[in-house]
């Protein structure tokens, strides 16, 4: 080193001081970077991810894919009685449902005050479309003997054809066959259907502080005053492979409709309520509190929907009463309507 010369000492120092300064960059590429400039991400973050895909997501959609039943809530207690009718006239009407013929005779004064009298609930096979001419003609025709012995008049006998039966095949023949009895069948829309039900299960007591379910095997009606109506699919829709956790979120989209001063209470009827009632009915009371959807363990293919249906409806509205009205059913609505 003693016979290099100062220049040559520079160059070495040089090449030794660019060395380490490339070793540095190369192993230690954060040494000497600001925060302030750190570099932006190479993906953008997902904004709006969807759940659609991931039913599970949402904390009531039950059924194969989450094995829940719904939200949990200690229902509120009910005491309220009817106001029973001051003499009054009988009427019948004969329900031509999705599942089967049921026939309903109420007395009914002029302040539209009600009592049912007399209920029958016959199961038949007209969902199935087995049912002949003749099946639907002898059994109409014994509903219509029942009715008059019971005292109802001829004219005050009345049939109406659900808005979830009339996609049935065999309601033509049902049709043909009454009108060449002489009888009109009352065709009613989902809407209608759904006013019918208000009719029967609000109490006037309720009108502006409840609405109305009710959970039908062809669809699902909700109802409160002065003039809301929703139709949205009802407890059989497995039966056209519709998807638990869609048919939960498109229930739930129109329940969050119901304004919120109507959700304190909700009158809840139809088939697979009245399967859930019938666990907790005491005695003969015609009032029954439901229990939340979660304490309820389904028992077949039309409850798990029924249930997957008032879940979606207790989750969004947050009501914690609803109450089964054991004597309520649209077509009495339809003859309170008359």
């Amino acid at each position: 080193m003693a016979r290099l010369t100062t220049f040559s000492r520079l160059l070495i120092t040089l090449v030794i001081v660019a060395g380490i300064f490339f070793a540095v960059r190369k192993f230690m590429p954060g040494l000497g970077s600001s925060g302030d400039t750190a570099p932006a991400p190479t993906e953008q973050p997902q904004t709006g991810a969807s759940n659609e895909n991931n039913p599970s997501t949402s904390s009531s959609t039950w059924g194969a894919q989450s094995g829940k039943t719904g939200p949990s809530f200690k229902p509120v207690s009910f005491n309220y009685t009817a106001p029973t009718p001051a003499g009054g006239k009988l009427k019948g009407v004969v329900e031509l449902g999705a599942t089967g013929f049921n026939s309903f005779i109420i007395k009914v004064d002029g302040q539209k005050n009600w009592k049912l009298e007399k209920a029958e609930f016959g199961v038949s096979l007209v969902k199935e479309g087995l049912a002949t001419d003749e099946d639907v003609k002898s059994g109409l025709k014994r509903y219509i003997a029942d009715m008059l012995s019971f005292g109802v008049g001829p004219k005050d006998i009345h049939f109406v054809v659900s808005s979830g039966a009339q996609k049935e095949p065999i309601m033509p023949a049902i049709n043909a066959a009454l009108k060449g009895m002489g009888y009109y069948v009352n065709v009613v829309t989902p809407a209608q259907e759904a006013r019918y039900a208000l009719k029967s299960a609000l109490p006037r007591d309720f009108d502006n502080r409840a609405f109305v379910v009710d959970i039908g095997s062809g669809n699902t009606k909700i109802s409160w005053l002065p003039n809301g109506t929703l139709e949205a699919p009802g407890a059989k829709y497995f039966q056209n492979n519709l998807n638990p956790g869609a048919v939960f979120q498109e229930v739930k989209g129109k329940a969050s409709q119901i304004p919120s001063n109507v959700r304190g209470t909700c009158f809840i009827i139809g088939g697979v309520p009245y399967e859930l009632a019938k666990q907790t009915r005491a005695g003969k009371e015609r009032y029954t509190v439901l229990k939340a959807p979660a304490d309820y363990k389904a028992e077949g293919a039309k409850q798990e929907a029924g249930l997957n249906i008032y879940a979606a409806v207790a989750e969004a509205t947050g009501c914690k009463q609803f109450v089964f009205d054991w004597d309520a059913n649209f077509t009495i609505g339809f003859l309170l309507n008359m």
